[in-house]
């Protein structure tokens, strides 16, 4: 999720290399070939690319065509690539949703349109109303990591290097995604089942990306010189997090959250002490995987949760963790 200008891209696969078209058809052994569309919210973001790497190498062993559409991680792009996808009349759509909120009125125009469609990565609806397996009335699946869970054991990790509790302060994600308030709530229960109580002094967000981590965690770090923990909600942001702790001077522990070949390798050298492992070619494959089943009636389903492992890694269990991103 890291943000940067891309242009919108569509690219067919299994189609003519310029303009091919987007009618689904029968291939030569007399199969349907379906087409799906897919909104990623932004390509040039490690996380969601590799879930388009994922749908798109699952696509073509399925073969099964894909239209993708960048978002640019910008809700309104979003809604417009929706509607462009309506008009070319996919099969069905997966969509990674840019804003949870808006998600949900895009998910409505899909399902009036008649398009099954499955939301990946993060949930449709408003975070502190909806629970995250609650999954958005038409939608075929939610397929995402168990954020909850993601956060528990992230918690757990926190709990073994601060075990005392103490001052907490947390780096945030960008404004509008669930995985903000997901990633959070059952981290102080797991904390504090494991008998480390945190007072959170601090928020700041840190947009998913390592510099504005750093700058948050700095300020963070000034008002509360004390701080003796940070969660911060994605890996790039702990290594951030970790460089502004690092030239502070400060004896603050670190937990990130992703499993990225970035987390990892911070994780190995020691500058955050542990991580959850995310895998997002695993998570694409599974959503275009649900949603094939479905359209070929082998499973059909409706609102349904899809999830997979997330381990919690630390130095003693690096080889748990393959980084996808």
């Amino acid at each position: 999720m890291k943000k940067a200008i891309l242009v919108a891209a569509v690219l067919l696969t299994g189609a003519t290399a310029c303009g091919g078209s987007t009618d689904s058809g029968s291939s030569g052994d007399g199969k349907k070939e379906y087409t799906v569309g897919v909104s990623n919210l932004g390509l040039s973001f490690p996380f969601p690319a590799a879930i388009g790497k994922g749908i798109k190498e699952e696509a073509a062993k399925l073969g099964v065509r894909i239209v993708e559409l960048d978002a640019q991680g910008k809700a309104d792009k979003q809604s417009n690539d929706v509607q462009d996808l309506i008009a070319q009349q996919p099969d069905g759509v997966l969509i990674l949703p840019v804003d949870s909120g808006v998600a949900q009125g895009l998910a409505d125009r899909l399902k009036a349109s008649n398009v099954p469609t499955v939301a990946v990565a993060s949930q449709v609806g408003d975070p502190k109303k909806r629970q995250l397996k609650d999954v958005y009335p038409g939608l075929v699946a939610l397929v995402t990591q168990d954020e909850y869970a993601a956060g528990g054991k992230a918690g757990e990790i926190a709990a073994g290097v601060v075990p005392d509790g103490g001052k907490l302060a947390i780096v945030e994600g960008a404004a509008g995604f669930a995985e903000v308030v997901n990633r959070f709530q059952e981290f102080p229960k797991s904390a504090a089942a494991k008998g480390a109580t945190y007072e959170v002094v601090a928020r700041q967000p840190g947009d998913w990306v390592q510099d504005k981590a750093q700058s948050a965690c700095q300020n963070m770090l000034s008002s509360n010189p004390g701080t003796q923990l940070f969660y911060a909600q994605s890996d790039d942001m702990a290594v951030g997090c970790a460089k502004a702790v690092s030239a502070a001077g400060s004896k603050a522990k670190i937990v990130g959250i992703g499993g990225s070949k970035l987390g990892i390798d911070a994780v190995k050298s020691g500058a955050i002490s542990g991580t959850v492992c995310y895998k997002p070619e695993d998570l694409g494959k599974l959503a275009l995987d649900t949603l094939y089943r479905h359209l070929t009636g082998e499973k059909k389903q409706d609102a349904a949760f899809v999830t997979y492992d997330t381990p919690a890694i630390t130095k003693d269990n690096l080889a748990d963790c393959t980084p996808q991103w």
